[in-house]
């Protein structure tokens, strides 16, 4: 249901899915002993005034705790955002969500989105109840860069800055300000309600958006990429297992391997000698560093294919959808 608080002026729209900024603690004092998805979107807009000009609408699409974020959920967010985008009195659509997943998230909108208007993602690393939140700025924040005129594309607005959804990544398990963007830095900053921009806007990652139809009545089949680390003393008896499970025909084989690399993109000698076993069968496999920055140079001669600059979270959206548009030609 949407709420709107005057529908004659531009419009921010302010979707809910929950996360620690929903969250609800027995105490004030308690920051970690929470649960997440407890409070409305439309209850977190409450006391925050739009910028001169603009209203608000608050719709709930989920309440979850964004660990268990879900493809169908990702899914129904990207259609609400679609159809919010497309009205013409809307400056843009601010996403209320958890920590943990909001860079997969936004990763997966920008992807499948490309807006020509801001989508603009924030969060909470404390909950509603604490002493002192940190959610009703972020939201703030994340509404001034909605409403920024020339914005455009997938943001994670938090701590007062403004973080490309190709480069965000969660660095921090606790302090509020938890999300960096690595060697690009962030996109700019809100400064008492006035964004600074240092760079340019996300773009599109392709020429056309990959936008996943969902059919009436029929549920999304999703392909099954999975995502496997290197390390010391690594093996290939994961992968080795999942071509097994593959070869017995069940319902759900994995389509898709990312394997979390080390520094520029090297791989344990035994968990590549399975990589390119399941290479050879027919699985796509795809390498991502497991730096928190910097990018993967590829050399002549690689025999897996690198994501450049992708973390492996990122890596598995991006192939999972290189797949899925593939099944769907």
């Amino acid at each position: 249901m949407v709420n709107s608080l005057s529908p004659s002026l531009r419009r921010v729209v302010v979707l809910g899915t929950g996360g620690t900024i929903a969250g609800r603690a027995a105490s004030g004092a308690d920051n970690i002993g929470y649960t997440a998805g407890e409070v409305g979107v439309a209850d977190l807009l409450a006391g925050i005034d739009a910028p001169e000009g603009l209203s608000l609408a608050a719709e709930q699409v989920a309440q979850l705790d964004s660990k268990d974020m879900a493809f169908e959920v990702w899914l129904e967010l990207a259609q609400r955002c679609a159809f919010w985008l497309a009205e013409a009195d809307v400056a843009g659509v601010v996403i209320t969500h958890g920590t943990d997943t909001i860079e997969e998230t936004a990763f997966f909108l920008q992807a499948v989105l490309a807006p020509g208007k801001p989508v603009v993602l924030t969060c909470a690393m404390r909950p509603a109840t604490s002493l002192s939140p940190d959610g009703p700025q972020n939201v703030r924040d994340a509404i001034a860069v909605a409403a920024t005129p020339a914005a455009r594309g997938v943001t994670v607005v938090c701590a007062g800055a403004i973080h490309s959804a190709l480069d965000v990544q969660k660095v921090h398990t606790y302090r509020p300000d938890a999300f960096s963007s690595g060697d690009a830095g962030p996109v700019g900053y809100v400064e008492e309600g006035v964004v600074r921009r240092l760079r340019e806007w996300p773009q599109p990652l392709g020429a056309v958006p990959k936008f996943p139809e969902a059919k009436a009545g029929v549920a999304m089949r999703w392909p099954r990429v999975e995502i496997v680390t290197s390390h010391a003393g690594a093996s290939g008896a994961l992968i080795d297992l999942l071509l097994q499970e593959r070869a017995s025909g069940v319902a759900e084989p994995v389509r898709g391997l990312v394997l979390a690399a080390t520094g520029n993109g090297t791989v344990h000698h035994a968990l590549e000698a399975a990589a390119l076993r399941a290479q050879d069968a027919g699985v796509a496999v795809l390498r991502a560093t497991r730096c928190a920055s910097g990018r993967i140079l590829p050399k002549p001669g690689d025999p897996l294919r690198d994501a450049g600059a992708l973390t492996p979270v990122k890596a598995r959206i991006a192939l999972m959808l290189d797949l899925l548009e593939t099944a769907a030609t």
